[in-house]
Parts: structure tokens; sequence; C-alpha cells
């Protein structure tokens, strides 16, 4: 990863009016179909949130905005991105596990499985700081419509969060929220983002 003058990349505008805005988050929602990574994940070794986690990164890694962030005062540019869960640990808390994006299904899996072991038993956050991080937070015992306004002014990093899953006739439909810093990105990109998630899942071949 390396620091970036803002003004010779294609941000410099959203730069310039967005890294001092009180509120500088954006949160697109979308319903998504998610029969297919159900019906998947009904196989033994792939947890439905793995596969949502793949799918995010296969989502996100041809978008080149996806790899530059707002950190401070200063725009990075990053040559690896990375997935967020948000695991259960032992201790009855939460705890983050950073799990790098490989477009290997096989790795990506047996990365998110030992990682988040690792970090259930051991209630230490796994940080990659050298990765771009795309977070995520699944609340799956719930039924919600998203979350809105989750910004710290500390975190800059894109943010998808999802509740329960809803059965729609034979369909089961997924609202996920996404909310990306302005600097980061614009809704054009955000919603590429959002269309090339549904198209991952579609095209889900294990």
């Amino acid at each position: 990863m390396k620091e970036v003058n803002p003004k010779e990349t294609t941000r410099a505008y959203a730069f310039e009016m967005w890294i001092d805005a009180p509120m500088p988050m954006l949160t697109f929602f979308k319903t998504i179909d998610v029969t297919r990574l159900a019906r998947i994940s009904k196989r033994p070794g792939l947890k439905f949130n793995m596969l949502m986690c793949w799918c995010i990164g296969r989502a996100a890694r041809h978008i080149k905005e996806f790899y530059m962030l707002p950190v401070g005062k200063k725009l990075i540019e990053y040559d690896n991105i990375a997935v967020c869960a948000v695991v259960a640990n032992r201790e009855g808390e939460i705890s983050s596990c950073d799990i790098p994006f490989s477009n290997d299904l096989k790795q990506f899996n047996e990365d998110y499985l030992r990682l988040t072991r690792q970090v259930a038993e051991s209630c230490q956050n796994h940080d990659l700081t050298d990765c771009m991080v795309i977070g995520t937070s699944a609340l799956v015992q719930y039924e919600i419509d998203g979350a809105v306004g989750m910004y710290s002014g500390v975190f800059n990093n894109p943010f998808l969060i999802w509740g329960k899953y809803k059965r729609h006739l034979w369909k089961l439909k997924l609202t996920v929220s996404f909310q990306f810093h302005h600097t980061q990105m614009d809704g054009a990109h955000a919603s590429c983002f959002l269309e090339n998630l549904q198209k991952e899942i579609n095209c889900l071949v294990v």
C-alpha cells in the first residue's frame, strides 16, 4: 500500500468535496436473491456467511475504487482487498476477523474457517492493515431492513450489514445495506458493486 496524491487520481474532486465533510458516508440498500447461495451452503464445510463474503470480494475485485481509501486526511492505495467478518468469541463478545480475498474459493474457505476459529478462541481481532478491508456484519437471527449512520470518524471502510433472509414464494431474499465513504467512490460505483454481487451469487459454482 502507498499514499497517493488525490489530485493525480480520479477521486480528486470527491476528495476535495468530502474529506472534511461531517458525515461523508452514503448508504445504499438492495434486496438480493440468495436462493442459490442458501442451497449451496447446505453442503458440508460451506457456510452461508463465508459464501457471502467471497461473493462480496468477487464483486469488488475489478472496481478500482475499492483499492483506494481515505485514511485520516490521506488517500491510500492498496494492492489487495480483504473481507472482514464479525465473530462471536468464546467470552460471549464479538471480535473482528479480516480474511484476505482469494479468487480461489477453496483457499478463501480454508482461510475463513481457520481465521474465524482462531479469533473465536483467542478473543483477539485479526487485522490486515496492508489490505483495503470491506467490513461485514451478519445478524442472521434477526429480521432487519438495514442500518445507516455507522460512522465513527475513525474507520472509513466500506461496510455491508444484513439480517435473516426471507422467503418470497419459492425464492429467498436478503436485504443488504452498503455504506461507503463518498471520497472513495460515487453512487455509480456502489451500484455497480451491488449489481456485481447479485451476478456473482447467481453464477456461483462449487
